[in-house]
């Protein structure tokens, strides 16, 4: 049976937030893009706006799989209602494809930043605090692709079906464009691996502290060795 979008982005919306550290951060997160106040979802929920509150404020943890696909799928009602906007973009980044993804998988199930970062020859260069935080896939961009041919909108296709990835920068001279770009995007992958990188600017460093954004530098030789080495966690 072929998934509707909706039943497609439900999934994507309760994985991230069941999988995450910080529930109600993805909670906040997901309702501030789809435009909806904590006063609407709760009346949507028939509970109280500070329920809401409590848990994107973390005064209340581990909302519960119940709990959090009643959550999820009032904000998708919710935008069904209001013309489906968020929908409507969801279906065409389905749709969509780039020349600068060079490589993009899911995980069957979550691994650590720390075996990805083992994987590529990483080095922490931000947030190694998180290097326990599990994500459920990876993005390998050709950065210089990416800056030529996408747009704002089309940078969303990196996060694939979930944001809980590492986006994979590859061409990177200095690391502050991709730290720039994931800067000005509502949504925020789990991680920022960048590769090539030849005079490492400490702007991209900060950015990526502000954002509590793990950044990790590959010392891999090349792409295809990037790949390759990515490949062999697949299992």
């Amino acid at each position: 049976m072929v998934e509707t979008v909706s039943e497609l982005l439900m999934k994507r919306i309760s994985g991230e937030i069941i999988v995450s550290n910080n529930h109600g951060e993805i909670m906040r997160r997901w309702r501030e893009v789809f435009g909806i106040t904590q006063l609407e979802i709760s009346g949507k929920l028939e509970i109280s706006p500070s329920v809401i509150s409590d848990y994107e404020g973390g005064r209340r943890k581990n909302p519960g799989a119940t709990f959090v696909r009643r959550f999820v799928q009032s904000l998708i009602e919710i935008d069904s209602a209001n013309e489906g906007r968020v929908l409507k973009q969801f279906s065409s980044l389905v749709r969509a494809s780039s020349d600068a993804i060079l490589d993009l998988y899911e995980f069957p199930s979550p691994i650590s930043l720390t075996e990805i970062a083992k994987a590529v020859d990483g080095d922490f260069l931000a947030c190694d605090y998180l290097a326990n935080k599990k994500i459920l896939g990876y993005t390998v961009v050709d950065s210089i692709k990416a800056i030529l041919t996408m747009s704002g909108s089309d940078f969303m296709q990196l996060l694939g079906t979930t944001s809980e990835r590492a986006l994979i920068f590859t061409k990177v001279s200095t690391g502050r464009s991709p730290m720039v770009a994931i800067r000005v995007t509502p949504l925020k992958p789990a991680a920022v691996i960048i590769h090539g990188v030849t005079n490492l600017d400490k702007i991209a460093v900060e950015l990526a502290k502000s954002e509590r954004l793990p950044l990790i530098l590959a010392k891999k030789p090349s792409v295809t060795d990037l790949i390759k080495s990515l490949h062999s966690l697949r299992g």
